[in-house]
């Protein structure tokens, strides 16, 4: 063992063991970690930026005294693109990973000379000023977040649908991933959930509403993985269902769709390796739907649930107590901000308004003339 001049114990090989990249790696986060502490960082800030480091190691697959200009470059490129982060994000972390490797690379840590002894390989800094992004952007305000208009959900719908009928005409690949993603953006929108939560159902979480014996086994849907609060478990709320598309889309699905992963199958939406489905596979499959359509920015998997507490106040006319119980809200204030309504909304609430005032006059008894 070698003790280092930052109180970190080291591991070095001993009769020729391999030494541990593993344990290597820990020793130079935590050492990073009480310098961010000395320097007066919070601990979340400290948090972020040890699971940031860790994220890259995960993506690249190397570790970071491996790392190079293509490993850093692939990683950002896909928080843009795919993850559609904003650029003041994307430039936050990338300043996260070049103050990990200022340290990992000074001299006075003397992680270097461990690294070469250790692995045969130095850290070296990977983010300069010729692939960061630059600080003087036109703007860093990211495109408004909003829902999907109905005509863009009929649209993205019916383009995920027919994906699968390109797969299936090209015969390059089996077309049950793209028929599984499908299946999942409408049910994201059809019972108003979040990424996690969509990503999460399983089979077990369908069942029926006795009040609305139509929907067979899919009236009622369970959300298990619910946002939580600060500190506490996930949040448990069943979702009842609103209309009878989704359940059919659903229903077929269970019984068409999953039964081609073999059984038994328990998630709702796995991949051919037995996990769930990734949101970075979803959102990437996402974006290029909406990149080919063409639609305004401001759509990511959240626009889902945008748009079904949209559409089941300003569009059918549900009290927003129910949409504000369907979303699992606690305060209907939190409701109220995903109820944007369409840009003709007074004007069919108005006519809306006329006709029940029409409506109810029709019922009244007619006045005796004197």
């Amino acid at each position: 063992m070698v003790e280092h001049d930052d109180n970190v114990i080291l591991f070095a090989p001993f009769g020729g063991a391999a030494p541990d990249p593993e344990l290597f790696l820990a020793g130079v986060l935590d050492g990073w970690e009480r310098q961010q502490r000395s320097k007066d960082f919070s601990p979340g800030t400290i948090r972020t930026r040890r699971a940031l480091v860790l994220k890259l190691v995960d993506f690249s697959g190397h570790y970071p005294w491996e790392w190079t200009f293509a490993d850093v470059d692939d990683f950002f490129a896909h928080a843009r693109g795919v993850r559609n982060l904003s650029h003041a994000t994307v430039r936050s972390y990338q300043t996260s990973i070049k103050l990990f490797c200022d340290y990992a690379c000074d001299p006075r840590y003397d992680w270097n000379e461990q690294s070469g002894r250790l692995f045969g390989q130095l850290f070296s800094q990977v983010v300069t000023e010729f692939n960061r992004v630059s600080h003087s952007l036109p703007s860093e305000a990211r495109p408004v977040k909003r829902p999907f208009t109905p005509r863009e959900l009929q649209e993205l719908f019916d383009l995920a649908d027919l994906e699968v009928t390109r797969i299936l005409d090209s015969g390059r690949r089996s077309p049950v991933a793209a028929w599984r993603d499908a299946v999942a953006f409408k049910t994201a929108y059809g019972w108003g959930l979040r990424s996690n939560e969509l990503r999460h159902l399983q089979l077990v979480d369908l069942s029926s509403n006795h009040r609305a014996p139509y929907f067979g086994e899919y009236g009622v849907l369970r959300v298990r993985w619910g946002k939580p609060h600060r500190g506490s478990a996930k949040k448990v709320r069943s979702v009842l269902t609103v209309w009878e598309w989704s359940a059919q889309v659903l229903r077929d699905w269970v019984e068409n769709g999953l039964p081609i992963f073999g059984n038994p199958v328990n998630d709702l939406f796995p991949t051919s390796g037995g996990a769930v489905v990734s949101e970075p596979h979803l959102l990437g499959r996402l974006r290029g739907l909406i990149d080919e359509l063409g639609f305004p920015p401001g759509l990511d998997l959240h626009s889902f649930r945008r748009a079904y507490a949209t559409n089941l106040i300003t569009g059918e006319g549900f009290d927003v107590s129910f949409v504000q119980m369907q979303l699992g809200h606690e305060h209907a204030s939190t409701t109220s901000i995903y109820s944007i309504p369409s840009p003709d909304y007074q004007t069919r609430a108005l006519q809306q308004a006329h006709e029940r005032t029409l409506a109810a006059a029709k019922q009244l008894p007619r006045r005796r003339e004197p």
